[in-house]
């Protein structure tokens, strides 16, 4: 099984935004995509029902055939954490119901699957998005804002998704607010201290380049399989 865990190192850093570039590079090559953004909250109302806009944008940039309720089964409407937003719905999430929702009707397909929050957010009653990482088996693709500060965000991440047993297939530093002083250099900064892929956005960088930087090394990795036989 082939596919990836996309965290980040807290909300708002653009996970989506990397999530939809990988899934039109992944159709671009004819692979095909099963996005998956089991539980999204901060859902608009239209006509009367609740749309995730996230789990409709891996949606659309995918060219899934399935539905959306396939991608996105649990929505919320208060721009809360997803435990919270539950909580306030009266409903109750396992770990077991999001991992059942990312793998129905993926059989063949290379798994994009985007957390909500950063890794270590809470994502259902019994667990984290870490717990739902570990129990797909995915590698971790960790996604940050480039900014003053985010060397130690993302290192504490890299440790914590090391520390579960996870492959960090590459890190992505987002210029979300186009603020990022010019003699900082986070990438040159983490590529010294991590043995994965650093990309970042910047002038001349086309997103497509991140894109299809990032998916090379990910198709690389070894599938689930293949490293459960490593590992024995």
């Amino acid at each position: 099984m082939h596919g990836v865990f996309i965290t980040g190192t807290s909300t708002g850093v653009g996970k989506t935004h990397i999530g939809v570039l990988l899934a039109r590079a992944l159709r671009a090559k004819n692979i095909a995509v099963v996005p998956r953004k089991p539980i999204e909250s901060g859902c608009r109302k239209i006509d009367g029902e609740l749309d995730p806009e996230d789990a409709r944008a891996l949606m659309e940039a995918s060219g899934y055939t399935g539905t959306l309720s396939e991608i996105c089964p649990y929505r919320f409407e208060p721009p809360v954490s997803p435990v919270r937003a539950a909580h306030l719905a009266n409903k109750a999430l396992s770990t077991e119901h999001l991992v059942s929702v990312c793998l129905n009707n993926s059989r063949g397909g290379f798994i994009l699957v985007e957390g909500a929050g950063g890794f270590y957010s809470p994502l259902a009653e019994d667990g984290l998005n870490a717990d739902l990482a570990v129990a797909l088996q995915l590698p971790v693709l960790l996604v940050t804002e480039d900014t003053l500060g985010c060397l130690n965000h993302v290192l504490l991440n890299a440790e914590a998704i090391q520390v579960r047993g996870l492959t960090l297939a590459g890190v992505v530093l987002n210029n979300i607010h186009e603020t990022r002083d010019a003699s900082m250099d986070n990438a040159a900064d983490l590529r010294d201290r991590l043995r994965c892929p650093v990309f970042t956005q910047g002038p001349g960088q086309r997103d497509d380049d991140i894109a299809d930087g990032l998916l090379e090394h990910i198709l690389a990795l070894p599938d689930v399989h293949q490293r459960s036989r490593m590992a024995m």
